[in-house]
């Protein structure tokens, strides 16, 4: 059902259906989908949720990660990757675009965009990769201050508050943060770059009842985790971030270099999406149905 027909809404507001899936028993896998039509094909894979990364979504523009992007800018694709898919969505909102008021700001956009969940970060700008070095972080009472900002503004958003501390003040200095963050209104922790899985189960052991994000991104600090590890040392929810960007990008990369060298794609089309897949996966035909007036497109053959 296409985004078009109000059957295809779901009445119940994305983050209440989002706090339902963390609610339930057991953890909940995220895929980052950079944008609708990864999301689409995250859904018909079976997920139930996915993840916009900034990460992804300012690599996807081009860009680096470094706060360069605004609140607008990410709503933009929350509404693509909530028209595709209706999925609830949990969304990036790096250190919120500002400070009090531009946290209220965000939430308000972030609603109205169509997003489930918002992640706060403890970062201050230009923020970073949680996974590399030299971070700045904000204080704890400023960051604190953003998530009471954000509990203000939300009609239905569940907020996640990360914390980038581990690197820098250890596991006590972020369990620390984490238990304000909590205590300023946050629904659930994401404690960023953890890199041991005792450091997982140490500061889940520190943080009892409260839901927790696990991080399996790759090139960083962090093992190969599975979910059900995740789930064993007790997570609530895991984010594979920036995977559908990266493998996205490779594939284009070797397209492009296969272009160049052959001068056409004609070795690479056993690589690519059919045009009958591609229009399944978008739902070319519920769209075309919508409209008596639009002749139904017939698909060509291949040509040989």
């Amino acid at each position: 059902m296409t985004y078009l027909s109000a059957s295809h809404y779901d009445p119940t507001p994305a983050g209440e259906r989002f706090r339902a899936l963390v609610n339930r028993p057991g953890i909940l896998g995220i895929p980052g989908a950079h944008n609708g039509l990864a999301s689409r094909q995250a859904k018909a894979a079976g997920f139930e949720a996915v993840y916009l990364s900034g990460a992804a979504m300012t690599a996807s523009m081009g860009l680096p990660d470094l706060g360069i992007i605004t609140v607008d800018e990410v709503a933009f694709f929350i509404r693509q990757i909530a028209r595709a898919s209706g999925l609830p969505i949990l969304a990036d909102g790096d250190t919120g675009y500002g400070e009090a008021l531009n946290v209220m700001h965000t939430v308000r956009t972030f609603e109205d965009a169509g997003a489930g969940a918002i992640q706060l970060e403890d970062q201050v700008l230009p923020k970073k990769c949680g996974h590399l070095n030299d971070k700045k972080l904000a204080s704890p009472q400023d960051m604190a201050a953003k998530v009471a900002a954000a509990r203000h503004a939300r009609r239905h958003l569940y907020i996640i508050a990360r914390t980038d501390a581990a690197a820098s003040e250890g596991i006590e200095g972020a369990v620390a943060r984490a238990k304000l963050y909590m205590e300023a209104g946050a629904d659930a922790i994401f404690p960023e770059a953890l890199n041991t899985e005792e450091m997982f189960r140490e500061f889940a052991k520190r943080m009892p009842g409260v839901p927790l994000l696990a991080n399996m991104t790759e090139f960083g600090r962090t093992p190969f985790y599975t979910k059900q590890q995740f789930e064993d040392f007790g997570y609530k929810m895991v984010i594979w971030p920036v995977t559908s960007l990266r493998v996205a990008a490779l594939a284009q990369q070797k397209l492009y270099t296969a272009i160049a060298r052959d001068g056409g794609a004609q070795n690479c089309v056993d690589q690519m999406l059919t045009r009958k897949d591609l229009y399944s996966t978008i739902d070319y035909e519920g769209f075309e149905a919508l409209d008596s007036t639009i002749v139904k497109t017939i698909v060509p053959e291949p040509i040989g």
